[in-house]
């Protein structure tokens, strides 16, 4: 018979307690295998991509796209026994003797992370195991499977004892309610609106807002979203439901990324995921680390000499041979003679930490804002290692596909403003860390050499460090050390 199994969004590595959805790679009548991407979904740090823990049929999605779930609700429901009899899906998210529906996909019975059990096996997060096959679709009338897409459609329904009736995009059979089986009418709503047509476009809401619309009498067909893609807001029902001009429109109506205001010419954009994360990361810091920033003007011409001679050398002609790599080596050498810059303030224990590990951030703008992953163990890295594993985890970053697990538990970072033309600035430091340098743009200005005024190779550093941790005389030796490795690569001998 058939088995409805709820998957609910998990907790990725990073301590989130929510995220958005952002993607659907599935809908309802799509078959899909175990570790088949489903959702991208972002989190205040990046944008994760979750596997099926389930092979079955796509049933129901219990989210939308612009929708925030909170960690452990459940997201998706599939049909792991599609071609068994009808079944209602009260045991959907079970399986079996209690077991949710992960442990049952993972083999495990109430295990927990890490944990060894029966048979050898070790029980992990949901779907982040080892890769099972290519993914399967069911075939769709009218041609081959239709590419995912986050927009609503009427798919195909999974073939069943009897015809099916057409679903919306939602998965929901017309007039049911969620986790509900198809057909069963849902409980009425106080006031008398109109059930969707089959394979109508479903209006955007969020389950909060919907409860809103019940309550006032408000049929969401009717109302223009007024939030990012369209999705309806509160303030769109709260209209509506005093006969506002929001509800003279269908929801079908087109509608722009964020509310626009011709009278006011303004645009508003929620403020949500990395950004919002980073911005209360900034608060945070900037009001409870005393900041002090000092500057050093640096002549680099010997660093970037160097650099001309290793982009010729064998072993570092594959590899993008940066400043920023020289600078993040500099600040590993430096860190040894001044490890008051890569300690941590822990106020609730009274203790300050110090780190015999360096884990380097680097700043990284992407097109979700600004993330800082982490280069685990930078100061065990050569410097051709160095400079792999900066490339790569710029890059993945500005994808926005930077591992959870890769944007925790840094020591120190580096912002470098040089590639967008900037001298320098006055970096905040990354909560949890002491200290964070600036690179600024290398130019060819006016030096004295020898008494006599030449063009050099020219570069601003700027350090901010927290002074309950760093005094004046470690931040200006640590700042003088950087400086003297990158003006003298030769130095870094004599460390």
């Amino acid at each position: 018979m058939p088995q409805f199994k709820q998957f609910p969004l998990p907790d990725v590595g990073e301590g989130l307690t929510e995220a958005e959805i952002l993607t659907w790679h599935v809908r309802p009548g799509d078959e899909v295998a175990v570790n088949q991407i489903i959702v991208e979904i972002e989190t205040a740090k990046a944008a994760v991509e979750l596997p099926s823990p389930f092979a079955g049929v796509v049933t129901e999605l219990l989210a939308e796209v612009g929708q925030t779930v909170d960690v452990g609700s459940p997201i998706i429901t599939i049909d792991v026994d599609p071609g068994g009899a009808p079944a209602s899906r009260e045991d959907a998210g079970t399986s079996g003797k209690g077991e949710t529906g992960a442990q049952a996909a993972n083999g495990t019975s109430a295990g927990k992370i890490g944990e060894e059990m029966p048979g050898g096996r070790i029980a992990t997060l949901v779907g982040y195991g080892p890769k099972a096959t290519t993914a399967k679709r069911r075939a769709r009338k009218g041609g081959a499977a239709a590419p995912a897409a986050s927009a609503p459609a009427a798919p195909t329904p999974p073939p069943a004892a009897a015809p099916a009736e057409p679903r919306p995009a939602n998965g929901r059979a017309p007039g049911s309610a969620p986790g509900s089986a198809a057909g069963t009418p849902a409980p009425a709503a106080p006031a008398p609106v109109a059930p969707a047509s089959p394979g109508e476009l479903v209006p955007l809401a969020k389950p909060p807002v919907r409860k809103l619309a019940k309550e006032l009498g408000v049929d969401l067909r009717t109302v223009v979203g007024t939030g990012p893609d369209g999705v309806i807001t509160r303030e769109d029902v709260a209209n509506a439901g005093r006969g506002g001009a929001e509800a003279a429109a269908p929801a079908a109506a087109p509608a722009g990324p964020a509310a626009y205001d011709p009278a006011t010419r303004e645009r508003r954009v929620p403020i949500r995921g990395v950004r919002k994360a980073t911005a209360q990361a900034m608060v945070d810091s900037a009001f409870t680390a005393p900041h002090v920033t000092e500057f050093l003007t640096v002549d680099v011409t010997p660093m970037m000499e160097l650099r001309a001679r290793l982009k010729n050398h064998p072993e570092f002609r594959d590899v993008k041979l940066t400043p920023l790599v020289f600078a993040a080596k500099a600040v590993c050498l430096a860190a040894r003679r001044t490890p008051d810059v890569n300690a941590t303030w822990d106020a609730q224990a009274g203790e300050i930490v110090y780190k015999e590990y360096v884990h380097l951030g680097i700043a990284a703008a992407t097109p979700r804002g600004l993330v800082v992953p982490k280069v685990r163990d930078a100061d065990r890295l050569s410097l051709r290692e160095l400079a792999v594993a900066l490339e790569g985890l710029t890059t993945t970053a500005r994808d926005g596909r930077t591992a959870p697990a890769d944007m925790l538990n840094g020591t120190f970072t580096i912002t470098n403003v040089g590639v967008f033309g900037v001298d320098t600035g006055t970096p905040i430091i990354n909560p949890g860390e002491s200290a964070i340098l600036a690179l600024g743009a290398i130019r060819d200005m006016p030096w004295v050499v020898d008494g006599q005024v030449v063009p050099r190779k020219v570069c601003q550093l700027a350090l901010s460090f927290d002074h309950r941790v760093v005094d004046g005389q470690q931040g200006s030796q640590f700042l003088a050390d950087v400086g003297a490795l990158l003006a003298d690569p030769a130095v870094a001998i004599t460390y």
